[in-house]
């Protein structure tokens, strides 16, 4: 055991499941003190709520008038959809961060890479034999789009030395306002029902992400796809360039210190572009696959608020370490979450938005997990301290002689 905790990976594992327990024995606790509060709620229904955040994507609703839970693929397909834009937008946070920037910019390259891979899916001709080569035209523009807008941060702090925090909160919402300016006359607003201010879904085009047998895994899920088999790929795929490529270390030396990467002969400008260029990338990628699959609308008047899938991406990186494989987990967590906050609102009385306040704990505490690991480390070291004073003690107790009993000599008896 004292040896696993001595691993640094190890560490940061452990650190992140006590903030997630803790996060969630909170929320369990502000249920508990609303259902109590609350002479319309109870204790019965605050424990129907506790029992919904923690099992909730196993939730299979009411039978004979109370909560049955178990394996509910519907769920768990949904949440798999959920948890692809959240896991894309941490990898785009990451591996920022793994390069020195912050890139509170995910928003914005999520819309760029949405503008772009709608406007491909919807706008091109498409017929049964070429859908899927407008998917992928639709993709790559997401990915080329969202790489620009991050480029563009890069290059105001490369050449400029502008603050990238300050410089992504600028591009975001001038991301917002272009957006909404591009799709007021796009002619791709759905005119189905009484919807307003809503894109087309990209099966309107025939365009959608395919399922690869997901949809026969998860049956019941209707929006499932094999968007998160290309997330997972992808999260490998960075985690491979920054761990065993030249590329990513020369990466990560310029977000170490700047100037020494530049005295061993690293472009550091070149380099803090290209991080932030890939993040971007990451992001708009994630946009693509969310809006790529067919079953999901976008609302073009984005002006008035922001994606919340670029900030969430910042709490699945946090609480993942900024690890790229750490990522792909605690994207499925904060996804299933969700699925868990839906469920409370439809067979409680409670509202979804507690499972915010469960995951704004767990993210504040993610933000101390460097302290959470120093607390692991000393009680290792403590540990480790007194099995040595224990070990010296039986050592030195080991090494004495007995002392010989008095007897009577030869002398004595003559």
């Amino acid at each position: 055991m004292k040896y696993f905790l001595k691993k640094d990976g190890v560490r940061t594992a452990i650190a992140t499941l006590l903030s997630i327990i803790i996060g969630l024995i909170a929320g369990a606790v502000i249920i508990l003190i609303v259902g109590l509060a609350d002479k319309n709620l109870g204790i019965k229904e605050a424990w129907k709520g506790i029992r919904l955040i923690f099992l909730g994507l196993f939730s299979n609703g009411y039978q004979n008038g109370r909560l049955v839970f178990g394996f509910n693929s519907t769920n768990i397909g949904d949440m798999l959809f959920r948890a692809v834009p959240i896991i894309m937008t941490g990898l785009s946070v990451s591996l920022a961060y793994k390069t020195g920037l912050f890139n509170i910019g995910a928003s914005g390259q999520y819309l760029a890479g949405t503008t772009a891979a709608l406007f491909i899916a919807l706008k091109v001709p498409t017929t049964p034999q070429t859908a899927w080569l407008v998917w992928i035209l639709a993709f790559l523009g997401g990915v080329l789009a969202g790489a620009l807008w991050g480029a563009i941060t890069a290059m105001l702090k490369a050449f400029l030395n502008i603050n990238e925090v300050l410089a992504c909160i600028m591009t975001n919402w001038l991301a917002a306002n272009i957006v909404t300016w591009l799709f007021e006359g796009s002619g791709l607003q759905c005119t189905d029902g009484n919807k307003q201010q809503v894109i087309w879904k990209t099966m309107h085009n025939g365009v959608g992400t395919w399922r690869m047998g997901l949809d026969k895994l998860f049956p019941g899920s209707q929006q499932v796809n094999g968007g998160i088999i290309i997330a997972i790929i992808i999260a490998i795929v960075v985690y491979i360039i920054l761990t065993k490529t030249t590329f990513g270390f020369e990466l990560k030396a310029c977000g170490a210190n700047r100037h020494s990467a530049r005295y061993a002969g690293i472009k550091d400008k070149r380099s803090i572009v290209l991080s932030m260029a890939l993040a971007g990338a990451l992001a708009g990628a994630g946009a693509a696959l969310y809006y790529l699959s067919g079953t999901t609308e976008f609302h073009w008047q984005t002006y008035l608020k922001l994606p919340g899938e670029g900030f969430t991406g910042i709490a699945v990186a946090l609480l993942g370490a900024c690890n790229p494989i750490g990522n792909i987990f605690t994207g499925m967590f904060l996804s299933t979450l969700d699925v868990a906050g839906t469920k409370l609102s439809f067979l409680t009385e409670y509202n979804e938005y507690i499972t915010d306040v469960i995951i704004a704990v767990i993210v504040y505490l993610s933000a101390f997990s460097l302290l959470i690991k120093m607390w692991i480390g000393k009680l290792s070291k403590a540990g480790e301290e007194k099995r040595e004073r224990k070990a010296t003690a039986a050592a030195a107790a080991g090494n004495k002689a007995p002392v010989p009993p008095m007897t009577e000599g030869k002398e004595g008896k003559a």
